[in-house]
């Protein structure tokens, strides 16, 4: 199949190794961070935060949250140009959510008049709140729906990266304690360029079960 979508996905990879001397320009990641920004959420309810790792400085931080455990993503806290932090919140209340409905009128999105209408919406969350007001299930799925379109994205870009869920959401909540509010992080981004003399998965074949094998069409 020739279409550049495909060709985009069949180009990128999950990087083994970065070039540290390579830094993603500040348009491209002008243009990450907005696709980030415009991801889409259930309710519109955007749960999350993302705290971009850039400088030194929090590289170090995020280097020393693998002090306990997955050491073996360590080393790209500083060798990747970036690495983003994706997190949710355990407790999105209503109260939270009249913020995105705010948005919503401000925009021009929804009528002022349907405001209270659209409230009605975070019954989805509700749905899926326990008795002690966690929804982090639920809100934990939003954030895939964003890491996903951020995928893409890089891959339209041109621009190298890897998924981490191997990282301690018990220590990035401590380093990174002011920048996630309360927002909890169990998977990371790193991005950049690879070093392709020494990333073994550079160049090698696509590995993926036949479309028969994964897809239903009735």
């Amino acid at each position: 199949m020739s279409h550049p979508i495909i060709e985009d996905l069949n180009k990128r990879y999950t990087v083994k190794q970065y070039d540290a001397n390579k830094r993603i320009s500040a348009d491209d990641l002008a243009t990450i961070l907005e696709a980030l920004r415009l991801s889409a959420s259930s309710i519109n309810s955007q749960p999350w935060k993302f705290v971009v790792v850039e400088s030194d400085e929090a590289k170090q931080r995020l280097h020393e949250s693998f002090a306990n455990k997955h050491q073996f993503n360590q080393h790209h806290a500083k060798e990747a140009s970036h690495t983003i932090l994706f997190a949710y919140d355990p407790k999105f209340t209503k109260e939270k959510f009249v913020k995105r409905v705010d948005a919503e009128v401000s925009s021009g999105h929804l009528p002022e008049d349907m405001r209270e209408n659209f409230m009605g919406a975070y019954a989805f969350a509700e749905a899926n709140t326990d008795e002690n007001g966690n929804n982090a299930a639920w809100t934990k799925a939003q954030v895939y729906l964003a890491l996903g379109n951020v995928l893409h994205t890089l891959a339209r870009l041109g621009i190298a990266f890897t998924p981490m869920e191997g990282v301690d959401a018990e220590l990035l909540g401590e380093q990174f304690k002011d920048e996630l509010d309360g927002h909890v992080c169990e998977v990371a981004l790193a991005m950049g360029y690879p070093d392709t003399e020494q990333d073994w998965n550079h160049g090698l074949p696509k590995a993926r079960l036949a479309k028969e094998d994964v897809i239903a069409v009735v």
